[in-house]
């Protein structure tokens, strides 16, 4: 049975996406996979169950029987950490996540670990990552969303912590203009470090987008048309600040879109359902006149009235594109199709001693 503990550098690196990408490949070649993820900061309590959104969704993604309790063995809350701190609860941690894990992996070929987003995270109860990795005896892959060449550098710190456990890295979400330098001098000079590089990920816009409900959330309103197409995913943001003889041929410069625009601007607005809109945010609380409406309705584009002047809403909604969630089925299709195409999982297999 092998392990495979994933960490990354950053938070959104795309950790649970490789964990579910990683998991449906290997049950595919036909692999028993299971899952953990040892220490979360972000599970909570909710009416006696644990609850973690990404153990939740890969649970559900790789058919897996085990419940919460064994997925998350060590939730490390607000108040269990408050607890732990004031000495009114302790536990033997490193027993109980050996003896989780044990329980779980028994008749998996396969383990994947999901870690935190930084290796430290787990020392309050004595297990970072490096501790967890020696425990379970698992070999670890570092997810980095490259951004330039200065991304290796917390890889090589985390290669210092992690030692012989850390195999190698994953680049992610590289944009074209940096595909020659993770192809020719980030990937050579890792492999040079003894750092395998099993793959780098292209940039791929739908990857991330999100879902104009997720927008509403965001904004914390209501659709006010079209709501059933909240599912709807929006890939580009513009925003309607322009005159009106030349919104028509901006806006047809970026499809699959939500466009932000005063809510007093109907002919913004009507420019913009013209063209590939997946939404119409209106700022400053105004609801658009019946005839954008009725448009709108016809179309088929959901409508937002944000409470907020344009320069707020604007804020809010690039802030939430900046943590898009994967929990959609198209993504994970989409995801499986990118490792397909830019995984080495031979190598991999090799690693791990799968057969």
């Amino acid at each position: 049975m092998a392990t495979l503990y994933v960490a990354s550098t950053e938070s959104a690196s795309g950790k649970t996406a490789l964990c579910v990408g990683l998991g449906k490949r290997l049950q595919r070649d036909g692999f028993s996979v299971g899952y953990m993820k040892p220490i979360s900061l972000t599970a909570r309590p909710l009416e006696g169950v644990i609850v973690d959104e990404d153990a939740q969704f890969i649970k559900k993604e790789l058919e897996l029987q085990e419940p919460m309790s064994d997925l998350v063995p060590i939730p490390l809350d607000p108040l269990a950490v408050e607890s732990i701190m004031k000495q009114q609860k302790w536990l033997d941690y490193p027993q109980r996540l050996l003896e989780t894990h044990t329980r779980v992996a028994g008749d998996k070929d396969v383990m994947l670990l999901e870690g935190v987003d930084r290796l430290s995270a787990g020392g309050l109860v004595g297990l970072p990552a490096n501790e967890v990795c020696q425990l379970l005896d698992a070999k670890s892959l570092t997810v980095i969303r490259y951004v330039g060449l200065l991304t290796l550098d917390p890889v090589l710190f985390y290669r210092g912590i992690l030692g012989d456990s850390m195999v190698g890295a994953v680049m992610n979400s590289v944009s074209q203009r940096l595909t020659d330098s993770a192809q020719e001098i980030a990937k050579p000079y890792l492999q040079r470090e003894g750092i395998l590089v099993y793959g780098i990920l292209p940039e791929d816009r739908f990857l991330m987008s999100v879902s104009v409900s997720e927008l509403a959330q965001a904004l914390e309103v209501d659709i006010i048309a079209r709501a059933d197409k909240g599912g709807e995913l929006v890939e580009n943001l513009m925003v309607g600040a322009m005159t009106s003889d030349i919104a028509l041929s901006y806006f047809r410069r970026k499809p699959n879109k939500a466009v932000i625009t005063g809510g007093d601007r109907s002919d913004i607005q009507l420019a913009a359902l013209q063209t590939s809109t997946k939404c119409l945010i209106l700022t400053g609380n105004l609801r658009p006149q019946d005839m954008i409406l009725g448009v709108a309705k016809e179309s088929g584009v959901p409508i937002i009235v944000s409470k907020h002047d344009t320069l707020t809403t604007v804020e809010i909604v690039e802030r939430f594109f900046g943590r898009a969630r994967f929990q959609q089925e198209k993504k994970i299709e989409r995801f499986e199709e990118l490792l397909d195409e830019h995984f080495d999982f031979t190598s991999l297999y090799v690693t791990l001693g799968l057969k």
